[in-house]
């Protein structure tokens, strides 16, 4: 893992990116530059698996549907916030974030609305190329999502892999590569932790 190509390439590409040898090093900058804000928080084992929701929510107001009786609701708050927060299916050494979604909530977040959105990122999800990554996002996130959540998908119940099958419970419906900041978002930072965290 080549941290500073890596940040280099996001550099390049409008994308700022930080380095923490742990996830409680990461939470704590969060905690540090996210205060008084409205956050948006889409689904991820790494953000869950760090607590970050809980120690959020004592300075902020944080949306995040896995927390929420009414999800469809904080969906869309969490849409409209100032911050949105969300990991990665996958990111590439030369700087192309790759996210699967089923009702993608999470691409949404990413792309527009927010002025300002962080990836948290494991260094399990780090890959060589876009097309290692994409292939990771498609055949190792996505079947293991599809297994956490009982789907009835050849990907939850055969061989770990995407069989690109067409179950109404399909997980992967959109592919988003992010290349680069979106015009009017006023910051994208990838935080890039040095522990596997999430799928």
């Amino acid at each position: 893992m080549d941290i500073e190509k890596i940040k280099s390439n996001l550099e390049t590409r409008g994308i700022s990116c930080e380095y923490f040898e742990t996830g409680e090093e990461a939470a704590s900058y969060l905690l540090r530059i996210l205060n008084g804000r409205t956050i948006g928080i889409g689904g991820s084992k790494t953000i869950e698996s760090m607590g970050l929701y809980e120690k959020l929510i004592e300075n902020n107001k944080v949306a995040w549907h896995w927390k929420s009786e009414d999800a469809d609701s904080a969906r869309n708050e969490a849409y409209n916030a100032e911050v949105y927060l969300s990991s990665a299916n996958a990111i590439s050494e030369t700087g192309e974030i790759v996210n699967i979604d089923g009702r993608c909530n999470r691409l949404t977040g990413t792309m527009y609305n927010s002025k300002e959105v962080y990836y948290i990122i494991g260094k399990n999800k780090i890959c060589e190329s876009l097309e290692k990554a994409v292939w990771r996002a498609r055949n190792v996130a996505s079947p293991l999502n599809a297994r956490r959540f009982g789907l009835k998908t050849p990907c939850a119940s055969g061989e770990l892999k995407c069989h690109d099958c067409s179950s109404p419970q399909r997980i992967c419906k959109e592919i988003l590569i992010t290349c680069g900041r979106p015009m009017g978002m006023d910051k994208m930072e990838v935080i890039i932790i040095n522990e596997d965290l999430g799928y």
